[in-house]
């Protein structure tokens, strides 16, 4: 008689069983997911992660998020615990409006695309991991936008569709002139050279090689005519499964995406009694009223609500409006129209003034990025780091000399 192996025996399966059992009755499944570094999305499998989210209403919030201070459940952090920072280029156009995703961000980056007219960059990681956040519409990179995205530790996934580049279908040797693209802003040739645009890499473009469904167009959006360059979107859920197969998760090749990060500090909110900057308004360009930009302070909610031209700035689906715990200006060297293509360039990389909003207040700051894979610091005038109210940071990329109303 042939021996039977005891992992083939019915005690190793009795064995199992009850182990399965233990960790799906204490929990502790969600701790594994998160040992050996995949999404738990990906391996339980939709109907298991809608089931965890279905009760975040009811759980304490008591997991600082590394990105913003936001306090989250555990069952978030155990989702975020596996993957990494997906890092998404956002248009706004006002032919686009209302988007669709941003409140879920943990920061956000806006600078003008071109013509005066403003482009996000959204960072999410904490506040996706209580739902598949549809985040539309997609558009094209900027250098200025990778270089912010690099300063989210190893690897952050890059979103966009498209980007500036010198590509040519009918020119000589197939590609663009200088004069036609200036270096300084090729986009492409930026994400080649860091690593980030290779097969199966970081970098996500169905311009490349992300097919659908992780990008799709939905020229229902809005639920009226729009031109085809409004219509892209694609969902964290997809995102994190597509990067899951692709090894970036928490680690990728071994490596955390937060080991060389570094985390600013939070505090809890303490709100002045009478707040000093209870609105911030000013303008990207003098000839683009859609894209001014107020805060106004709540001080109810101790946050700043965002609007576009006057309209307050919302969320499609939700009908949110868009607010930040903190709101930044980040004055940096414009240059309007490198090239023949009309691309601008903005240097977020080394050090300038800055302006932050919280709490009713204002600081005056400094910023500091010394290269483009460090994190972008801030400090008062005495070098001192300066610490952020727990929640959403928006960043706002403003050229030097542009007036600040408060």
């Amino acid at each position: 008689m042939k021996k039977e192996k005891f992992w083939q025996s019915k005690k190793f399966m009795v064995i199992i069983s009850f182990i399965g059992l233990y960790l799906l009755s204490t929990g502790a499944a969600w701790a594994v997911f998160s040992y050996i570094n995949q999404d738990p999305s990906v391996i339980i499998g939709e109907g298991g992660l809608a089931d965890a989210r279905s009760n975040l209403d009811n759980l304490p919030k008591t997991e600082e998020c590394p990105i913003n201070g936001q306090l989250y459940t555990e069952i978030e952090r155990d989702i975020w615990s596996g993957r990494r920072p997906y890092t998404m280029v956002v248009e706004n156009h006002v032919d686009a409006r209302p988007l669709e995703g941003l409140h879920r961000a943990d920061v956000v980056y806006e600078a003008v695309a071109e013509g005066g007219i403003t482009r996000y960059l959204g960072v999410f990681y904490c506040g996706a991991a209580a739902e598949n956040v549809r985040v539309a519409p997609v558009r094209s990179a900027r250098v200025y936008f990778i270089n912010m995205a690099a300063g989210y530790g190893e690897y952050p996934i890059f979103a966009h569709w498209g980007g500036a580049n010198n590509l040519c279908g009918d020119c000589p040797g197939g590609t663009k002139s200088k004069s036609q693209i200036a270096p300084k802003v090729n986009a492409f040739a930026l994400l080649e050279k860091i690593g980030w645009r290779v097969s199966q890499g970081n970098d996500f473009d169905p311009h490349f090689d992300v097919a659908a469904p992780v990008f799709m167009k939905d020229y229902e959006r809005l639920g009226r005519p729009i031109a085809s360059e409004h219509t892209g979107f694609t969902q964290t859920d997809l995102i994190a499964e597509e990067a899951n197969e692709r090894g970036f998760n928490y680690k990728y090749k071994g490596v955390a995406w937060d080991k060389e990060f570094t985390p600013w500090s939070f505090v809890d909110d303490t709100p002045l009694a009478s707040a000093k900057a209870a609105n911030i308004a000013f303008e990207f360009w003098s000839n683009k009223p859609d894209y001014d930009v107020t805060w106004k302070y709540d001080k109810e909610m101790n946050s700043y609500k965002k609007f576009n031209g006057s309209v307050a700035q919302t969320d499609l689906a939700s009908g949110v409006q868009f607010t930040a715990k903190n709101v930044v200006i980040l004055f940096t060297k414009e240059e309007i129209s490198v090239d023949d293509e009309k691309h601008n360039y903005y240097e977020v990389i080394g050090d300038g003034d800055a302006l932050i909003f919280h709490n009713g207040d204002v600081v005056e700051a400094q910023w500091n990025k010394e290269t483009m894979f460090d994190r972008m610091l801030f400090t008062d005038e005495d070098g001192k780091e300066i610490s952020f109210v727990r929640g959403p940071v928006w960043i706002e990329v403003v050229a030097i000399g542009n007036e600040i109303n408060y």
